[in-house]
């Protein structure tokens, strides 16, 4: 017995000592940890690059760190299950609304594509199912998040503008241990509220349009559900070729992608085959269905001169990307040919009224416009396009078979799309306006070409995607589940 309780000592200290050379061999190598697609951890040699990585996502946790701080009277029951909200009954339906169902959209307001795909996904609904449904999109962050979570929307405008911001931002998202810090920081800051946003609204199912959605209304809906969620919740991804691992849980339903890429990336972070649709992006409603006037009839309806090569440059809806010295650059080298240029400059009045006070060379016909609400018909009477790398706009112009020359990317989420573009080939990317105008030239003056890339971006797009999305959201609804892809 003794010699018999001396190895069991023995075994039990090795696996002790064991245990802890794990542990300090991986806090000795954090920074040659390697971050996958998923935010993962897995050891890999030591680089410059991932050292930099940690470093980004360290001094934005540290930044956080100094603004934020959590409420002592939120803490207790935040996170557990000391608190919970009383039972309701799943698709819990407000007796005013009949028997209609009731859908709502979780946003934050962080760029324009995810209200824009979520107002996509609404009127597709009502197409499908009028009268059935009643519909409401949320900006959670903004409208209910605690104080800093809720200025997202204002912080993306200036990180979207100073990019080594927005790359500290991804990294620090990406970090496991940071991200993991995060995610417990918000359950304490925002639980509560959610709860009651998501309490009030009644769903029958609650569809996720942002990558920051998913996990407290997940568990703020399973205690509303009284401990175990059976409101059903999906995901769609509005990135395109390459996305933030926050936006893949398992949890969901169904996750709705739009492209093979994030596909791969979905089933890498754990999701099981049958709940991912890959379905396209969302798209506004005047994208569903071809144009059926041509390129001259459209330019003549919007001022333009039917007869010349057009030219599109967009910067989204807050006019980012450096629109401003990309039309100038443009313009100059059309110098020496015909052509016309469309600057939709969207809410940056600045840059408008710069290219509006510019004198243009004399073979240009410009023209100059803030936001527009009719980006479908402006795409379609266009020849090719200049623009940001944004999922939605470079959806978009697949669908109107428009060759796209990409002018920048936000470090992370739309890297991605540059390859998508490239390797659909319908487009290329660079980043010096003089050689975006030279290539832009050569574009408008080679027509052959311009033809084969618009053929190429009208393979690669999905026109469909909105209404087959909404089709599998109204199957979830009132059978259950989706309908077979």
């Amino acid at each position: 017995p003794s010699s018999s309780r001396t190895a069991e000592d023995v075994s039990r200290c090795t696996r002790s000592r064991v245990t802890a050379d794990r542990r300090r061999l991986s806090v000795a190598r954090i920074w040659g940890e390697h971050i996958d697609s998923c935010g993962k951890l897995s050891l890999a040699p030591t680089s410059a690059r991932t050292r930099m990585r940690a470093l980004c996502a360290l001094a934005a946790f540290a930044a956080h760190a100094c603004a934020f701080r959590i409420p002592l009277a939120r803490r207790r029951g935040a996170l557990g299950t000391e608190s919970r909200s009383p039972a309701r009954p799943a698709a819990a339906v407000d007796a005013a609304a009949g028997d209609k169902k009731n859908v709502l959209f979780l946003i934050s307001d962080t760029g324009g594509g995810h209200r824009a795909s979520a107002k996509a996904l609404v009127n597709a609904l009502d197409r499908l199912y009028p009268d059935k449904i009643n519909t409401e999109i949320v900006d959670i962050w903004t409208e209910h998040a605690g104080w800093p979570y809720k200025n997202f929307a204002p912080w993306y405008a200036i990180m979207a503008k100073r990019t080594y911001l927005w790359r500290m931002l991804w990294y620090y998202g990406r970090f496991y241990p940071t991200r993991k810090l995060q995610e417990i920081a918000t359950r304490f800051q925002c639980s509560k509220r959610f709860g009651k946003c998501i309490g009030d609204a009644k769903p029958d199912l609650v569809v996720s349009v942002h990558p920051l959605c998913q996990d407290i209304p997940m568990r703020q809906l399973a205690k509303l559900d009284g401990g175990e969620r059976t409101t059903p919740f999906v995901t769609v991804v509005t990135d395109l070729g390459s996305a933030h691992n926050t936006w893949f849980d398992q949890r969901t339903d169904y996750t709705f992608v739009p492209s093979p890429a994030l596909e791969t990336m979905a089933k890498r972070c754990g999701l099981e085959d049958d709940k991912i649709r890959r379905r396209g992006l969302p798209l506004r409603e005047g994208f569903w269905e071809k144009e059926a006037r041509s390129k001259a009839e459209l330019r003549e309806t919007l001022g333009l001169d039917p007869d010349l090569p057009t030219a599109l440059i967009v910067g989204g809806g807050d006019g980012v990307g450096g629109i401003g010295r990309v039309a100038n650059a443009v313009g100059d080298a059309l110098s020496d040919q015909k052509a016309g240029v469309v600057v939709v400059c969207g809410k940056n009045a600045e840059v408008k009224a710069e290219l509006e006070g510019r004198a243009w060379p004399e073979g240009v016909d410009a023209t100059i416009l803030g936001f527009v609400e009719n980006m479908d018909e402006w795409m379609a009477a266009s020849d090719c396009i200049v623009t940001k790398a944004g999922p939605g706009t470079i959806a978009e112009a697949a669908c109107c078979g428009l060759p796209c020359l990409l002018s920048s990317h936000l470090p992370g989420q739309e890297a991605g799309n540059v390859d998508f573009v490239v390797d659909n080939g319908f487009g290329a990317f660079m980043r010096k306006p003089r050689k975006i105008g030279a290539t832009l030239a050569a574009w408008l003056a080679d027509r052959t070409k311009l033809k084969r890339m618009g053929d190429a971006a009208s393979e690669a797009a999905r026109p469909n995607a909105t209404l087959d999305i909404a089709r599998d959201l109204g199957g979830l609804l009132f059978d259950g589940k989706a309908p077979p892809p």
